[in-house]
């Protein structure tokens, strides 16, 4: 199967209960906003995790790892190239590019609100944002270096590194090292979460989300989109099959086809299986989809649409899909708003 992880039972029946329910009566009803709380909720303070605690001298050291470039093989990459808090963690290119611009096979998704998700990249092969950062340092096409041990030559001779990594994590020897790099780095993503008006709104402000952000809300729901896009992130929770109702290819126009999680599993069902992105901010973190093919997001609407649950939006059911979408872009976090000063090499 495709790890594909099914919605509560009580959603699914709102679900089918809404698309049985004319959308301008849904849309108007008093107990809407309640009825939404059984597929949705708002987003945590943190995206905390029993494995890497958040603390303030981990986070401190975590982001300015995010912003550190010496460490790569060619002094270029750091994980901010390819998340660009000006683009809501995201490059605006098709598919990113690392070291020596080499270009990655994919696109580079947000890390926002990315760290509760069931894995890392579009195919999965992260288990998490901690073994995403670690595995980066020694990928050929990002950071590129040839082992671990050369990560951690680089981290040592940049001086001021060893007493942030021993605050970071007190008692331990030789803090400065990879595991600990990915920690660090981990921890800060944790806090990277970018609450907005539908988290007011699913918290019980009726006034939050305009009569066009309801109804287009109200037909996100009654298409069947929540299937995949729920919870608190709408999506990030499974893998699915990207067109299952025809070639994903046939829509989008890709340049190249991609076979998913079959690259990683090897089996026949994960052939064009993908991680469901979650849609959080997703007005702001064009191109789509894995391959970056589509750049506008009403376009994107309608081909997801046909792909995914066999439907055909005409420009006002797009329309209204799209004023819902652009309501889920939140707020970035405060510390993610400046970029802290490097220590020197010398």
């Amino acid at each position: 199967m495709s790890n594909r992880i099914i919605i509560p039972l009580s959603a699914l029946i709102l679900a089918i209960i809404f698309s049985a329910v004319p959308l301008t009566n849904v849309s108007s009803q008093d107990n809407f906003q309640q009825q939404v709380k059984t597929l949705f909720a708002p987003l945590p303070a943190a995206m905390e995790s029993k494995d890497n605690p958040i603390t303030p001298e981990k986070t401190h050291l975590g982001k300015m790892l995010f912003f550190e470039t010496r460490i790569s093989v060619d002094r270029t990459v750091s994980c901010s190239k390819c998340h660009l808090m000006s683009l809501y963690a995201t490059d605006g290119l098709k598919k990113a590019v690392g070291n020596n611009c080499k270009l990655n096979p994919r696109n580079a998704p947000t890390v926002l609100n990315a760290a509760d998700q069931i894995s890392e990249h579009w195919i999965g092969n992260r288990v998490s944002v901690e073994d995403q950062a670690k595995q980066s340092l020694i990928a050929p096409l990002t950071f590129g270096l040839s082992s671990y041990k050369d990560v951690e030559l680089k981290l040592k001779a940049i001086p001021g590194y060893d007493s942030l990594f021993r605050l970071a994590f007190p008692g331990e020897k030789d803090p400065v090292n990879a595991d600990n790099f990915a920690l660090a780095v981990g921890a800060w993503e944790r806090t990277l979460v970018t609450p907005g008006r539908f988290d007011m709104y699913v918290k019980g402000d009726t006034t939050a989300l305009t009569r066009t952000e309801r109804d287009g809300l109200a037909l996100f729901i009654k298409t069947g989109c929540v299937g995949c896009h729920s919870g608190p992130y709408l999506g990030g929770t499974m893998h699915d099959k990207f067109g299952p109702t025809q070639p994903y290819w046939n829509l989008t126009h890709s340049e190249e086809i991609d076979v998913g999680r079959f690259a990683v599993t090897k089996k026949e069902e994960d052939k064009y299986v993908f991680k469901v992105p979650n849609l959080r901010n997703v007005a702001m973190t064009s191109p789509y989809f894995h391959d970056g093919s589509v750049s506008d997001m009403k376009s994107a609407v309608k081909i997801m649409a046909q792909l995914e649950v066999n439907t055909t939006f005409d420009d006002k059911q797009a329309d209204l899909i799209v004023a819902f979408l652009k309501s889920l872009t939140g707020q970035l976090p405060e510390d993610a708003l400046t970029v802290p000063i490097l220590p020197p090499e010398n």
